[in-house]
C-alpha cells in the first residue's frame, strides 16, 4: 500500500545524532555546533519592514513572487555576477531553496534520457534534498566523491561517457556544504561544457555564496554566459538564510532560462507556497542592501580566523575557503561526536550523516561537521574544547 522509492534512505542527519548522543548524559555545558542556523544578528529593520507591510497578510501571494522582489533579485544579480536576468520570466522567489531544489527536478528531469533512465550526479557528501528529488521522479542517483583528492569537489572528469549520456542533471553546491570549497571558474566551465555537450541542466547550489573569505566565488551563470551556453544549461538558486541571517524568512530565489522558469512556474501554480507579502518585502530590501552582509561577512572573518588559530596544530586540518563549516578529519566520526559529547558537551554532527557509501566506502566516515554559526566566544570555547578532546 506504501511505495517503496524512499525505503532504503536513512533517517534524517539530526534524528540519527539524537539516536546516537542523546541517551548520554553531556560531559560539560552544552554548546550546539550540529546545525548550520545563523546566529549573527539579522538587519535591525526587519519587523519595521513587516510591520509596514502587514496589511499584506490578507492578502494570497503571487506564486512566482511580487514584482518588486524579483526586480530586486535581477539588481543583485547584475551588481554581483554582471549577468542580465529579466525579472518577468527568469527568476522565481521560493519559500527557502530547499523548496527550489526538490521541485526543479520534479518539473525539469525527463522520463528518460537516451531511451533509458535518467540519471541525477550529485556530490557525496551531499545536501540530503538532492537524493529525495531524484529518488521522486524515478531518476537513478548517482554519488561522486568530493573528497580532499579532489579537492572535496565532484571529479565529472571522471564520469564514464555512458553515464554522462544518461544524465539529465547535476547538483552542486559552491561554496560547497560541508567541506567550504569553491568551484573555480575553470571548474564551472569544465561541467558547464559537459553539460552543453551531453545536455544536462545543472542545478547549482548557491545559498553559501556571500560567506567566503578573500575574493568573491564566481557564479554559475556568469560562468555560462562568458561561454555563451544555452540559457537554459543552468538553474542557480540562492537563499537569504545564510546571506543576511534570516533562516526563519525562508526566502530564495531560483533563476535560469525563461523555458526553465516556464516549467517551474506552472508547477509552482498547483503545488507552490508562496512566501507571505509582507516577508517578500523584507526579502527586497535584503537583495538591495549590502551593507549587513558586509558585516556579516566581516564577523565570519573573525571565526575563520580563530579557528584556523585553535587548530594550527592538528594534522590535516583544512581551513575553509568559504561557507561556515569546519570540516575536520577524525578515525570515525560517529565515535568522535558521541566521545566529544560525553567527556565535553560539545555537539556536533558525524560526517557519514551527510553522505553515502558507495563500493564499500563512505567519503564522510572519517569526518565531523562544526558549525561556526554560534556567538565567537562560545565558538572558541567549543572549538578549544574539541581540540583538547580529540587532537590532544
Amino acid at each position: 500500500m506504501f511505495p517503496e522509492r524512499f525505503s532504503n534512505l536513512p533517517a534524517y542527519a539530526f534524528p540519527r545524532l539524537r539516536s546516537l548522543l542523546d541517551a548520554h548524559a553531556p560531559g560539560g555545558e552544552v554548546l550546539h555546533m550540529t546545525i548550520g542556523e545563523p546566529k549573527h544578528p539579522f538587519p535591525a529593520w526587519v519587523a519595521d519592514v513587516v510591520a509596514e507591510h502587514a496589511a499584506g497578510f490578507g492578502q494570497y501571494p503571487a506564486n512566482e513572487g511580487a514584482i518588486g522582489l524579483r526586480r530586486s533579485v535581477c539588481g543583485w544579480i547584475k551588481r554581483r555576477y554582471g549577468v542580465q536576468m529579466d525579472p518577468e520570466r527568469q527568476v522565481m522567489a521560493l519559500n527557502g531553496t530547499r523548496e527550489g531544489l526538490y521541485n526543479a527536478m520534479m518539473a525539469l528531469c525527463p522520463e528518460t534520457k537516451a531511451g533509458k533512465t535518467p540519471v541525477v550526479l550529485l556530490p557525496n557528501p551531499f545536501y540530503q534534498v538532492y537524493m529525495v528529488a531524484a529518488l521522486s521522479v524515478g531518476a537513478e542517483p548517482v554519488l561522486l566523491p568530493a573528497t580532499r583528492d579532489t579537492g572535496h569537489l565532484p571529479d565529472f572528469g571522471a564520469v564514464p561517457q555512458g553515464v554522462l549520456e544518461r544524465t539529465a542533471a547535476v547538483y552542486l553546491c559552491s561554496p560547497s556544504n560541508p567541506q567550504g570549497a569553491v568551484a573555480s571558474r575553470s571548474y564551472w566551465r569544465e561541467l558547464i561544457a559537459l553539460g552543453e555537450r551531453f545536455d544536462f541542466q545543472i542545478f547549482a547550489d548557491e545559498c553559501y555564496s556571500e560567506i567566503y573569505r578573500g575574493t568573491a566565488p564566481v557564479g554559475a551563470l556568469d560562468v555560462a554566459q562568458e561561454m555563451g551556453a544555452s540559457a537554459e544549461r543552468v538553474v542557480a538558486f540562492h537563499s537569504l538564510s545564510k546571506r543576511s541571517n534570516l533562516p526563519g524568512l525562508r526566502s530564495g530565489f531560483v533563476a535560469g532560462g525563461p523555458e526553465t522558469l516556464l516549467r517551474l512556474k506552472q508547477l509552482r501554480n498547483y503545488a507552490g507556497a508562496p512566501l507571505p507579502l509582507p516577508l517578500q518585502h523584507v526579502a527586497e530590501r535584503a537583495w538591495d542592501d549590502e551593507v549587513h552582509v558586509d558585516e556579516n561577512r566581516r564577523l565570519y572573518a573573525e571565526k575563520y580566523a580563530l579557528a584556523d588559530e585553535i587548530m594550527a596544530g592538528v594534522a590535516g586540518y583544512e581551513s575553509p575557503q568559504a561557507g561556515f563549516f569546519l570540516w575536520l578529519p577524525v578515525d570515525d566520526g560517529e565515535a568522535a561526536a558521541l566521545k566529544l559529547w560525553t567527556q565535553t558537551g560539545v555537539r556536533v554532527l558525524p560526517g557519514a550523516y551527510l553522505s553515502r557509501e558507495v563500493a564499500g566506502a563512505n567519503p564522510g566516515a572519517g569526518y565531523i561537521r562544526v558549525a561556526m554559526v554560534a556567538p565567537k566566544d562560545e565558538m572558541v570555547r567549543g572549538l578549544t574544547r574539541l581540540r583538547d578532546c580529540l587532537y590532544a
